[in-house]
């Protein structure tokens, strides 16, 4: 039961990152970054039709001192009239799995287990870990300023070297977590975003080798269960 809790936990924080995916903020050091990142968030936003890149995620116990580590590759196409939004994220690192998101609809397949969990992100963000972060899909400017305290951290270089604007959003009201940090490139890209929850467990999510409005059919958002395959609703 609790190996069962920790799975289901694990793959909650899987999809943070298709909430980190879905908020694009473009930032600047200007005299005001907050107002020209808060200003600017909907037309940046607009220009992405589709991305890909390596995923990085690395998931931190602040009681144990530990750090899970996992290593992939993700595709995402935003939500843009009747066409829902769409990610995939196959990890090959320390295990193979998959996570699939389209719309509110989520799938979590691990063949090695022969488990595959099913629900909708409305449950995810009621079930703790990262999953408060599936709060910024498809986030307006307008909700932002609405729900968070905005707090511009400053100018930093994150693991790979690119240069950043750090912001850090702290929720109005009562949430599973306290605070989310995102780290955005000069272009505006989201680079890296880090959750950290009530009790100070982490999870931060690394995009790297990063190609946007590339060709992607909705056809590759399909995940093919092996037979037999344990299907779990959540």
């Amino acid at each position: 039961m609790f190996l069962n809790k920790k799975l289901f936990r694990s793959g909650i924080a899987t999809l943070g990152l298709a909430l980190f995916l879905g908020l694009f903020i473009t930032a600047s050091a200007q005299v005001n970054p907050i107002k020209e990142t808060l200003d600017r968030m909907d037309n940046n936003y607009k220009l992405l039709s589709s991305l890909k890149s390596d995923v990085t995620m690395v998931k931190t116990n602040a009681q144990l001192g530990t750090k899970d580590v996992s290593q992939g590759a993700t595709i995402y196409l935003p939500e843009r009239g009747k066409q829902k939004m769409y990610v995939r994220i196959d990890w090959t690192k320390p295990t193979a799995e998959s996570m699939l998101v389209i719309g509110k609809e989520y799938k979590l397949y691990r063949p090695k287990l022969g488990q595959a969990i099913e629900g909708t992100t409305s449950d995810a963000k009621n079930s703790g870990s990262a999953g408060g972060a599936l709060a910024f899909i498809s986030m307006s400017k307008a909700q932002v300023k609405a729900n968070y305290d905005v707090r511009y951290v400053g100018v930093e270089d994150i693991k790979d070297g690119t240069k950043t604007i750090h912001l850090q959003l702290t929720p109005k009201t009562k949430t599973t977590y306290k605070t989310a940090d995102l780290w955005v490139d000069t272009n505006g890209m989201p680079r890296q975003a880090t959750v950290t929850e009530n009790n100070d467990d982490s999870t931060t999510v690394l995009l790297t080798n990063i190609k946007t409005n590339v060709s992607i059919k909705t056809e590759v958002f399909a995940l093919k269960y092996a037979p037999g395959t344990k299907i779990v609703k959540s």
